[in-house]
């Protein structure tokens, strides 16, 4: 298989923390712009105290950090979080404990291509390929050499919120 660029191996606790679409969101919402709990319940259309069980388990795992304390509209003071880059650079070494953040990955795209509506889709391919080891490696280095070659470019400050999905399975 291709080189594995990641450094820290995920603990226990990671992996729970992952293995939640909504926590996925969480983290897409709030990775340019520090969001409060209120203001991610609002996003996600969740009760409050949902929004803050996520935001707890994330911030206690060091996927969200706690930004400088705001005063919010009404003169309230308000603690936003914003996505660190752990997840960025987390091995999930075993197969299974891989796949279950996948999944929640996968759930958590679900929600919010449908959130988007249809205008929202920029491009999707879903094919079947016959692929030798030899090409399953080149298919996926190239993934990853793309992948890393845009986490490198800064956020374009008039830039759109896109999601990227990719992975690469066996067949049944």
């Amino acid at each position: 298989m291709a080189e594995d660029r990641r450094q820290d191996e995920a603990t226990a606790a990671d992996l729970k923390a992952l293995a939640h679409p909504l926590r996925m969101r969480i983290l897409r919402i709030c990775l340019y712009k520090p969001l409060t709990n209120k203001e991610i319940a609002d996003e996600l259309d969740l009760n409050p105290a949902t929004a803050l069980h996520h935001v707890r388990v994330l911030a206690k795992n060091g996927f969200l950090e706690a930004q400088a304390v705001r005063t919010g509209n009404a003169g309230a003071l308000e603690k936003p979080y914003k996505t660190t880059s752990k997840s960025i650079g987390l091995a999930i070494p075993h197969l299974d404990d891989r796949l279950s953040v996948v999944v929640a990955g996968l759930d958590a795209a679900r929600s919010e291509l449908l959130a988007g509506g249809g205008d929202g889709l920029i491009y999707n391919a879903r094919l079947g390929l016959r692929l030798s080891e030899d090409d399953m490696d080149e298919l996926t280095q190239r993934i990853q050499d793309l992948v890393a070659e845009y986490l490198k470019r800064p956020p374009a400050p008039d830039g759109q919120d896109v999601g990227f999905v990719s992975f690469l399975h066996k067949l049944a």
